[in-house]
């Protein structure tokens, strides 16, 4: 889920036309997941084939990246590998969180409450095995290249925009930040309208661009400051401190430079120990990431998407025909298929 530092962040509201020829490093988990709790049904359950399979991820990958493409927009997806040890804890955590909203969501249900219902169903999605195969798959037949991290998919994504084979990684975390990317972009094709959880208000959602060396001169710290300033509140790899909030990490780390120095004065020199101190920074600053990929455009394999999601799964032939057309971009960009391979 990341470190919440967005109030302290210049964003700057943008459009999708803003993206048009460039390619963008999609972080895939963060994508697929969000594709997983809001495309739902109105009691909160997922769309299903007629077998029972969840379908969410499907239906949002292809019309979201129809959009994306018909954008002008060069969308990879970089998937996750292996996470970090020091995640075991968070995602344990993630687990039982899901758990007792799956027992809320079938309370709200026998209450005839389906707006809670919904509310908690959007909390116990699970990214599967066979949901991950099921989307590079699709990619596949998209003509979409996907990559695959040996760790964070945050942190692969932003060593290909600092090398240069992207322009921006788009994530709804903040994390991309601490993992050096330069450019994040948050609520890609995202406009209009969103509920704003358990109530009954709309915030207006437009895509945002945050700059990494803005904000940093903004803030007049260093990345490794930026880094240690996550670690005092407390990220996927390690509990921070109570109390602590993104404001005050940041007004610590100006007063004491590292993370260090802040135990020490407030009190607290063996909260966090130095060994988890230095393996988070590692995480962030040094990531396990790959150079030994590819970024290729392929012509669209119309028949394979059309037998993957509407003679398997049953989805609407004419719905999916009408975004398949928005793909035609592809085949230009195979024949230029050079200027795109890294």
């Amino acid at each position: 889920m990341g470190v919440n530092i967005g109030d302290l962040l210049i964003k700057e509201e943008c459009s999708l036309k803003d993206f048009s020829n460039k390619v963008i490093a999609v972080d895939a988990y963060n994508t697929i997941h969000q594709f997983l709790s809001i495309i739902r049904q109105r009691d909160g359950t997922p769309l299903k084939d007629s077998k029972g399979r969840i379908t969410s991820h499907l239906s949002g990958l292809l019309y979201r990246t129809a959009n994306l493409v018909e954008a002008g927009i060069r969308p990879v997806y970089v998937f996750d590998g292996e996470p970090h040890p020091l995640k075991a804890k968070t995602l344990e955590n993630r687990k039982e969180i899901k758990e007792i909203a799956e027992k809320e969501w079938q309370k709200a249900l026998e209450e005839g409450d389906l707006e809670k219902a919904k509310s908690m169903a959007q909390r116990t999605s699970r990214i599967t095995d066979e949901i991950i195969e099921q989307s590079k798959k699709l990619l596949d037949a998209l003509g979409i290249p996907w990559v695959q991290a040996p760790g964070e998919g945050e942190a692969q994504a932003c060593h290909m925009v600092r090398k240069g084979d992207a322009y921006a990684v788009a994530s709804q975390d903040f994390d991309a930040l601490l993992f050096g990317g330069n450019i994040l972009v948050r609520n890609l094709a995202v406009t209009g309208r969103r509920k704003l959880p358990g109530r009954q208000a709309y915030v207006k959602v437009s895509p945002e661009l945050i700059r990494l060396d803005v904000n940093l001169k903004k803030l007049g710290i260093t990345h490794k400051q930026l880094v240690d300033m996550a670690i005092l509140i407390g990220t996927d790899f390690n509990d921070g401190i109570k109390g602590i909030g993104p404001k005050k990490s940041y007004e610590l780390i100006k007063r004491a430079g590292n993370v260090e120095n802040i135990l020490e004065i407030i009190g607290k020199k063996d909260a966090i120990s130095k060994e988890i101190i230095d393996e988070v920074r590692n995480i962030f600053l040094k990531p396990k990431v790959v150079d030994n990929y590819k970024i290729e455009w392929h012509p669209l394999d119309r028949d394979t998407v059309i037998g993957l999601l509407c003679d398997e799964h049953q989805f609407s032939r004419e719905r999916v025909k009408g975004a398949l057309e928005k793909f035609s971009i592809l085949e230009s960009l195979s024949k230029q298929k050079n200027l795109f391979e890294f």
